[in-house]
């Protein structure tokens, strides 16, 4: 780098200050000669006039001589003096010129440098791709000095040349795998035209930078992404498969154990059956948590947005777990606010699938009192807050986080009481949050739990009133119970509606009933069979409607209530419409359920006659399954036959056509040997158009629960499909659907 004497301006200034001095006096001295001279020639010339002396003419011939050469050397003088000036003027000009281009030298240097130290391979070619330019980098390289490679046509050996791409600005960008001494290195390049030094043409430089680094670990990122998109599709593979083998055998366990209870039992014997339906039960939902968190996992959770209604959803959950409740001797009970909107938009299946693990965790975890289950509108539009009480052992404030992780529980150890994988808070927290909605939690130790979760649901349809609230304004109604979770919600209830409520415990019932006219009263049988009786005979004179609540397991000693002179009974826990149907019903002992709004436990359905024995054709490879299956249509009165492969089914299915008695409808294992259910299927829908056949209704029976499973069961053709284990009352469910034509799913 070039580098000027940092003082040469001072210098400069010196020298300037001495040539003025010498000017200054070198004037003097001719200013003086020439005065002097005058006055000799002036001196003489008075002489001259006082005598006539020759000699005198000849000094002043030589002082005006003398004054003329002084004239002239100061003319000269000056002339030169402004040359000088001159001169001064350029060399202070060039000393400015040449700071300048030091300068420019400096800067120069400078930003070479810093693109040498960038690494940056920058090359010039103009039109006929002559390199005009290279730096270091480049020539490094390349493996050729600067003088060697101008002028040339010299390219890079070029061993993968990637896709160029044009920006708005002109710039062309493109990456090349280029040949080197240590090996392939990735070089990214920037193409863009720029003008030569001499200004008559354009020249195209590229700029390359190394990203050999870069490109191994995007490379190396997308090897990862490969494999853990291959491990989680081996993964799923893996999950489906396990699923489809636990659950065929335990298909067979469920169902067995259900036409085991069917048949007469000693005592004994009933209660073994109902263990192993129960522990069959719990293996059943530890399967499908399991299968709920691998979708999460793996990213396939999808939600839907659909219509439901709110109120019926919310009853149908608590009273699901109803029984397991009462078994315990805990009430149940929900209660949610008559100003929500009937019908709202979002996934009912995974919002009862949320409630479900928290009210069931509330069960599991509550050993005396009861849950409930309270649904009010939140703070902002459409908000939605779901909360589930329980009285149960509460969370300390230092494990509430944690539960909320996979296989997580609050008691943790090998000494834990309660059982479960630790799943059910995890799985619903995700799904909340991919709702777009959160989960909260309120707990002590000793003093239960509340789970809060808040929802958006949008209204739908003209977003009516959940229920037509009843007016029951001025009514008096007695609630007779002892200190429970359904009786402050019923009352609360009754509250909302217009009537006059009040809940007392059964001592203290003889003097309320004193106090003014009651319209109505519930008793509520846990008081005991013969307390609840007695308040009912007492109040017969006083009460026109005397109202039992009972369990569905209390449904036997129904004649001996009637007896007791109740006018009329609700099953707990209670649905709205039932209780205000109850209130405003005149007619005799008999549970008032709305139609499609009063379900019984699933423990307690009964199968409603059938219309016709249908033929049913059964392609099930599993022998205890095929039995299952027979077993189960054979008892709701139809016509099975049992084939054990695919291709056993296409020629079962061709000999009804033949006989011309064709099967009403196809139930279809899915796995089978040889030809599979979809094959299968593919080839009944194919002959059914080629031959203009009737299309015969086709259900899957499929032990597997993933989404794409299903699809690919509707893909094929068929129409619908039953997940296994099979039980009695969702083939009953498909079957009397099966007229309408719709989509058949259970």
């Amino acid at each position: 780098m070039n580098i000027r004497p940092k003082g040469h301006k001072s210098r400069f200034r010196w020298v300037t200050v001495r040539r003025l001095i010498s000017f200054v006096l070198r004037w003097t001295f001719i200013v003086i000669g020439a005065v002097t001279a005058s006055a000799v020639m002036f001196s003489h010339l008075y002489a001259v006039n006082e005598s006539i002396y020759d000699p005198s003419l000849f000094a002043i011939g030589v002082g005006g001589l003398f004054s003329m050469i002084c004239g002239v050397m100061l003319m000269v003088l000056s002339r030169n003096g402004r040359q000088r000036l001159e001169i001064k003027r350029a060399a202070a000009r060039c000393e400015e010129l040449a700071d300048h281009v030091w300068e420019l030298k400096e800067s120069e240097e400078r930003a070479t440098s810093l693109l040498e130290a960038q690494g940056d391979l920058i090359i010039r070619r103009d039109s006929d791709g002559r390199i005009t330019y290279a730096n270091d980098a480049f020539c490094r390289l390349a493996g050729k000095p600067h003088e060697a490679l101008l002028g040339t046509m010299t390219t890079l050996t070029v061993l993968e040349q990637g896709d160029a791409t044009i920006l708005p600005d002109g710039t062309r960008v493109h990456d090349q795998s280029i040949k080197t001494e240590d090996g392939a290195r990735w070089l990214a390049w920037r193409e863009v035209l720029v003008w030569a030094e001499t200004g008559d043409h354009a020249e195209v430089q590229s700029v390359g930078r190394d990203v050999t680094d870069r490109t191994k670990a995007e490379q190396a990122l997308g090897e990862a992404r490969d494999q853990a998109e291959a491990a989680s599709r081996a993964k799923s593979r893996f999950l489906a498969m396990v699923s489809h083998e636990i659950r065929t055998p335990l298909n067979g366990i469920l169902g067995m154990a259900d036409l085991l209870l069917d048949t007469p039992l000693t005592p004994e014997q009933a209660t073994y059956a109902r263990a192993a339906k129960t522990s069959g039960d719990a293996l059943l939902s530890l399967i499908e948590e399991i299968l709920d968190f691998s979708k999460i996992e793996a990213g396939k959770l999808d939600l839907e947005e659909q219509p439901f209604a709110l109120v019926t959803l919310i009853e149908d959950v608590v009273e699901l777990l109803g029984p397991r409740a009462q078994a315990k001797g805990l009430e149940i009970a929900a209660d949610v606010d008559d100003r929500l909107p009937e019908r709202v938009m979002g996934d009912a299946t995974r919002l009862r699938q949320v409630l479900l693990n928290l009210a069931g965790n509330a069960i599991k975890f509550t050993e005396a009192g009861g849950i409930a289950v309270v649904v009010e509108a939140g703070a902002a539009p459409d908000e939605i807050v779901f909360e589930v009480r329980d009285t149960g052992i509460g969370i300390a404030s230092d494990e509430q986080a944690r539960i909320f992780l996979e296989f997580e529980q609050a008691e943790g150890g090998s000494t834990r009481k309660f059982g479960g994988t630790g799943l059910g808070l995890a799985i619903s927290k995700q799904i909340v949050e991919r709702m777009g909605g959160r989960i909260e939690l309120e707990s002590m130790p000793g003093n239960g739990a509340t789970f809060r979760v808040t929802l958006t649901l949008a209204r739908a349809g003209d977003g009516a009133a959940a229920t037509a609230a009843p007016d029951l304004g001025g009514m008096a109604v007695l609630i007779v119970a002892p200190p429970s979770i359904g009786a402050v919600l019923v009352e609360r209830r009754l509250i909302r509606w217009g009537a006059i409520a009040a809940t007392v415990e059964a001592n203290a019932a003889p003097a309320r009933l004193s106090e003014r006219r009651w319209d109505a009263v519930l008793v509520d049988h846990a008081l005991g069979a013969d307390l609840s009786s007695a308040f009912a005979r007492s109040a017969a004179d006083t009460i026109a409607r005397r109202i039992v609540l009972i369990t569905p397991s209390e449904r036997h000693g129904l004649p001996g209530l009637e007896g007791a002179g109740f006018t009329g009974y609700l099953v707990k826990p209670v649905r709205a419409a039932s209780l205000a149907a109850r209130l405003l019903s005149n007619d005799a002992f008999e549970s008032v359920a709305p139609a499609g709004d009063f379900k019984q436990p699933e423990a307690q359905i009964d199968i409603a006659p059938i219309d016709r024995s249908l033929a049913i054709l059964i392609a099930e490879d599993n022998e205890i399954n095929a039995l299952l299956a027979r077993s189960l249509l054979a008892k709701l009165g139809h016509r099975p036959v049992v084939v054990p492969s695919g291709d056993a089914a296409l020629d079962a299915w061709r000999a009804s056509l033949d006989s011309d008695t064709p099967f009403d409808l196809v139930l279809m294992d899915v796995q089978m040997p040889g030809v599979d259910g979809l094959e299968a299927t593919r080839r009944i829908r194919t002959a059914e158009t080629e031959n203009n056949e009737r299309r015969t209704p086709i259900i899957a029976l499929t032990a597997n629960a993933f989404a794409e499973d299903r699809n690919a069961c509707l893909a094929a053709g068929m129409d619908g499909f039953l997940v296994k284990p099979l039980d009695r009352e969702r083939l009953a469910t498909v079957l009397a659907r099966l007229p309408n034509g719709t989509l058949l799913a259970a």
